[in-house]
């Protein structure tokens, strides 16, 4: 089960969907964040994940706009990684990091 605590995703290499699925991630600099092609981008708050999405979100869809600036205003972390290619499984993938939490690791997963 991932950790409720997203502000620790600073620290995480991975991050564990809502299905179980391991995302490797890459920590974002919180000053001076810039938004690349081709990556999935989630904004944590303390608890909460607050906005996971893409470029494309942001151009097609003002309401993730919106959710993106107030986002940006609360994060505490950002992280990067790989969208996939296909529509359908960037939305899905989308989903399954919203409900998710940087995964516990190995070493505490085994305690």
């Amino acid at each position: 089960m991932p950790n409720s605590d997203a502000h620790s995703a600073d620290h995480a290499t991975s991050w564990q969907g809502v299905s179980g699925r391991l995302y490797g991630i890459v920590s974002e600099s919180l000053d001076g964040f810039t938004l690349r092609e081709n990556h999935l981008y989630l904004i944590a708050g303390a608890k909460a994940v607050l906005w996971v999405g893409s470029t494309a979100e942001l151009v097609a869809d003002p309401l993730s706009r919106t959710r993106f600036r107030r986002a940006l205003g609360e994060a505490q972390s950002i992280i990067r990684l790989t969208a996939p290619t296909e529509e359908g499984e960037r939305l899905s993938t989308i989903v399954d990091l919203e409900g998710g939490g940087p995964a516990a690791s190995a070493s505490a997963q085994a305690a």
